[in-house]
């Protein structure tokens, strides 16, 4: 959510957790999204590992994939973050060689022959054909920001929105608060420099020393916090119009967005209510 003000406390929102929309199938170049049918090259053969693809949902941080491949390829811990920093993937010169962002959501195939370093270079691949689409390129083009800063936006917006058709809308938040100069105060960021998820983000949480802190520092954090999926990047190209400036989920699927601060107020407060009713019950 959004914070009221630079002065008060914060409160976090219930995330919905969202699961990735791409099947890569093995042995026929073919790919089945459930979201928008999108063709991409197998880059790895061979027979399958029991029959168990990998999973990569939508909003999943460098290191939980990072944590994923590894297990899916039955590697020491810390052999595919290496295989990362060593592979010179094909990311745009804002990334500094740093995949967050670009590990795309999907279900991937792994095979005997799978490497940790093949399977990275497959997602940054899928992500660069993606966010190399015209459209994306247009829209942030459009919103007068870089595709790598639309990504970012876009792996705030997974994190934040409650619910998909309410992507468009935190979207709009956050070029809003842009636009004014605001502080994003997005508890994701925190968290997210924080290596944690939670629901109650307290007032010290926002005074930590990190480029991550959008509460102490304004403007986009210097990566994206995830890798987002097709919806979130949508809306980070087509914000919703509107004034928005702050919003809260007061209940899951209710999320409230406003531009009074008055009212922010008293949507924080109805959240807070919720928090304690289910607490005590």
């Amino acid at each position: 959510m959004v914070n009221e003000s630079p002065d008060s406390p914060p409160h976090h929102t219930h995330r919905a957790p969202r699961r990735g929309r791409l099947a890569l199938l093995i042995g026929v170049v073919l790919v089945l999204v459930v979201a928008a049918a999108i063709l991409v090259p197998l880059l790895t053969r061979g027979r399958g590992r029991a029959g168990l693809p990998l999973v990569i949902p939508e909003g999943r941080r460098a290191s939980q994939v990072y944590a994923a491949v590894g297990r899916a390829l039955s590697v020491a811990s810390g052999t595919t973050e290496k295989a990362a920093a060593a592979a010179d993937l094909p990311l745009p010169a804002e990334a500094n060689g740093n995949p967050k962002g670009y590990l795309f959501p999907a279900t991937y195939p792994v095979t005997s022959r799978t490497t940790p370093q093949g399977l990275l270079r497959y997602m940054v691949d899928t992500a660069v054909e993606r966010f190399g689409a015209d459209h994306i390129t247009t829209g942030a083009r459009r919103n007068g920001v870089s595709v790598y800063q639309t990504v970012t936006i876009a792996s705030i917006v997974q994190a934040e929105a409650d619910t998909d058709h309410g992507m468009g809308k935190v979207a709009r938040v956050i070029y809003n608060r842009l636009d004014r100069g605001m502080p994003l105060q997005m508890d994701s960021t925190l968290n997210y420099a924080l290596n944690r998820s939670s629901l109650d983000t307290a007032t010290g949480d926002t005074k930590i020393d990190s480029p991550y802190n959008s509460y102490g520092r304004r403007g986009l954090p210097p990566t994206p916090i995830g890798n987002p999926g097709e919806q979130a990047t949508t809306a980070a190209i087509t914000p919703t119009p509107g004034p928005w400036l702050y919003f809260v989920t007061v209940a899951p699927g209710d999320t409230r967005f406003t531009s009074s601060y008055a009212e922010q107020q008293r949507n924080v407060e109805e959240f807070n209510r919720n928090r304690r009713s289910a607490s005590s019950g």
